[in-house]
C-alpha cells in the first residue's frame, strides 16, 4: 500500500512489472486479497461508463485490451497516513 499510496491509480501489470513478478501471482497474492479486505478497489473498470473527461484518456482502448485500473481505498489511504505519522513521532 505504501507503493501505491503516491498514484491515482495502476493495473495489475504495471505493479508486477515494478515487483519483477509475474502478473499472476501479483493479482493473486496482494490485488484480490487486498480487494476483498477493501483495501483497493476497482477505479475504472471495464463496465464504468465514459462520461468525464478523465475516462475519455482511455478510449483507445477496447475490451479487448483493456486494463482494469486499481486505487488504494479511502481506508487503506488512512492507514498509510497513521504509519506515516507514527514515523514522524520516533
Amino acid at each position: 500500500m505504501l507503493w501505491a499510496y503516491d498514484m491515482e491509480f495502476f493495473t495489475i501489470d504495471y505493479a508486477a512489472k515494478e515487483y519483477n513478478m509475474n502478473r499472476s501471482n501479483m493479482a493473486n497474492r496482494f490485488v484480490y486479497p487486498l480487494g476483498q479486505d477493501e483495501l483497493i478497489y476497482k477505479h475504472f473498470d471495464r463496465l464504468t461508463p465514459s462520461k468525464t473527461l478523465e475516462d475519455h484518456l482511455f478510449r483507445d482502448e477496447t475490451k479487448y485490451n483493456y486494463r482494469v485500473r486499481y486505487a488504494l481505498s479511502q481506508k487503506a489511504r488512512l492507514m498509510v497516513q497513521r504509519f506515516y505519522n507514527s514515523l514522524e513521532a520516533l
